[in-house]
């Protein structure tokens, strides 16, 4: 049976990841290096150091977490792994398919910083501060959540952002029509709705000015076919062309993170096992509320890399 790589999107950084790697391989601590060399800034001090609140700053994070993803694959390699041979498919949340697509050589760690860094400014400056909000809605259908959007927005933006699996789904857009169709979740029998501490509506129509610039940025760096195919977060379906793949980064700024269909259509493909490559195991919960017949494993920890090259072997 198969194994898919998935890398974690925003959410899952805290100070002190991928230090362990770092102190444990020296390929590993190379990447803290590139994406430092690359972005003009010492971003692994922060990443390291802190302080928690530049950290989680989104053009801050989302290099962050794609360092901390690359530094444990290349801490892999060191010892001799293969990501063409033991891996069928790679997929990310959000950012982490820019962490995905890295891993298998679809751009270079130092451009995939950058465009990180790009991406990040682009989506917070998309919005002004206060326009545009986030929602989590748990315990209520995908249908019903979405006919409150619809009815909430009235003329503005309110859809659907990540559909997470395990009863979990993120709707943004305005922020009026947000706390709206958060109140009309409620109200149709929702478990919870919780507005998110987010700087701005992800994922959503709001973001096309912040697509128009990916667009423009991923054009001007260098890609390749990678070596596994990436199952993308807009269409759940996996690709290996390069302009392909860029066309669907454009379209993620502004599309649903369909991450539950994106499991499924793992267990649906042969794939037994789902590692998580990086900070945390937010995507491991995830996994096991969507699809409890699937096997997870973390590599985020010197200790994690041992045990997946063992279990790998």
């Amino acid at each position: 049976m198969a194994v898919a790589f998935t890398f974690p999107g925003q959410g899952s950084q805290a100070v002190g990841m991928g230090k362990d790697l770092a102190d444990a391989f020296p390929e590993a601590r190379r990447v803290f290096e590139e994406v430092d060399d690359a972005l003009g800034e010492k971003l692994s001090k922060l990443i390291w150091e802190g302080p928690e609140e530049t950290l989680t700053l989104t053009a801050n994070a989302q290099p962050a977490l794609m360092a901390v993803s690359l530094a444990a694959i290349r801490a892999l390699e060191a010892r001799g792994f293969s990501l063409k041979d033991k891996v069928a498919y790679v997929a990310g949340h959000s950012l982490g398919e820019y962490s995905a697509l890295a891993a298998a050589g679809f751009v270079s760690v130092a451009d995939a910083a950058r465009l990180l860094r790009v991406r990040g400014n682009a989506m917070q400056a998309a919005v002004p501060a206060g326009e545009g909000a986030m929602a989590a809605i748990i315990g209520l259908e995908q249908a019903d959540v979405e006919a409150a959007c619809a009815e909430a927005a009235k003329g503005s933006i309110c859809q659907v952002a990540n559909d997470n699996g395990g009863g979990q789904l993120v709707i943004s857009g305005a922020k009026s029509a947000v706390e709206l169709a958060a109140k009309l979740c409620t109200e149709k029998g929702a478990k919870r709705a919780l507005m998110l501490q987010v700087s701005a509506p992800f994922h959503s129509a709001l973001m096309q000015p912040a697509a128009e610039i990916m667009r423009e940025a991923l054009a001007g760096v260098a890609k390749n076919s990678p070596v596994v195919p990436v199952v993308s977060n807009v269409t759940v379906t996996p690709t290996s062309d390069p302009d392909e793949i860029a066309r669907r980064l454009v379209a993620q700024v502004t599309g649903r993170v369909r991450w539950r269909e994106t499991v499924e259509w793992f267990a649906a493909n042969g794939v037994a096992t789902l590692y998580e490559v990086g900070a945390g195991k937010v995507l491991s919960g995830l996994a096991r509320r969507i699809n409890r017949d699937v096997a997870t494993g973390a590599v985020g920890t010197a200790a994690d890399v041992e045990a997946a090259l063992a279990a790998l072997a």
